[in-house]
């Protein structure tokens, strides 16, 4: 997913999915004609439908969609694949995330953080019918893939996100850096400050230099002891 662009911010209303009245794609220059309210909502304007090589086989799909709206665009998606029966064509939604232990002020809390904010991936039958079921989901804004035509994930980029989705450790992320000064706020060195040396996020331990009795000392504490002066 080199090549995808970044995303804007943007806020948008919180609209519950809306009952389409035609799944039709309007690919051809006469569907222009038809009422915006028989295309689902659908806007000529704002993206050319892409022509559709229909298959059978399912694959994995990246769709654009509003940083931080990632849970709401899921939630919608799922919910108009229920109601417009396309259950048979759209399998699956997934939301790239991996389990996150901060430690900041010397406490450690554990957060799911998206592993890519503005994006969501989808199992699906590629058709006409699956296509503008999902692309017009509120909060969609597009898919990922050649100008208009969506690219499917090759399947070792599918199981690479999949393998950092289950890792059995999750990642640590400290808010001190190699070279800052700390101060340590447990053990037998409580209030002491000192320079950050090495860090060992396997073991979650960080080494700090410490001025103890005229020299510079290594201390080895827990990330929880630290925190930045």
């Amino acid at each position: 997913m080199d090549d995808r662009d970044e995303i804007e911010n943007n806020e948008f209303d919180d609209e519950q999915p809306v009952e389409e009245k035609s799944l039709k794609t309007p690919s051809k220059a006469s569907s222009a004609s038809r009422s915006q309210e028989s295309r689902g909502g659908y806007s000529a304007d704002d993206e050319q439908a892409p022509v559709i090589e229909e298959s059978s086989e399912r694959a994995w799909y990246v769709v654009h969609c509003y940083s931080g709206y990632e849970n709401k665009v899921r939630y919608n998606l799922e919910q108009r694949i229920e109601t417009m029966g396309m259950k048979d064509r759209i399998f699956d939604v997934v939301i790239p995330t991996q389990e996150e232990i901060e430690v900041k002020d010397g406490k450690r809390r554990t957060v799911e953080r998206h592993v890519f904010p503005g994006y969501v991936l989808v199992n699906m039958i590629l058709t006409e019918e699956s296509w503008y079921v999902v692309r017009n989901t509120p909060g969609v804004t597009g898919f990922v893939g050649m100008g208009n035509d969506p690219t499917a994930l090759r399947p070792e980029e599918v199981q690479q996100i999949l393998r950092r989705m289950e890792a059995e450790a999750p990642h640590v992320k400290v808010s001190f850096k190699v070279g800052e000064r700390v101060r340590i706020i447990d053990g037998p060195f409580n209030d002491f400050r000192g320079q950050v040396s090495e860090i060992d996020m396997e073991r979650t331990k960080v080494r700090v230099m410490v001025n103890f009795f005229g020299r510079e000392t290594p201390v080895e504490l827990d990330f929880l002891q630290v925190e930045k002066a």
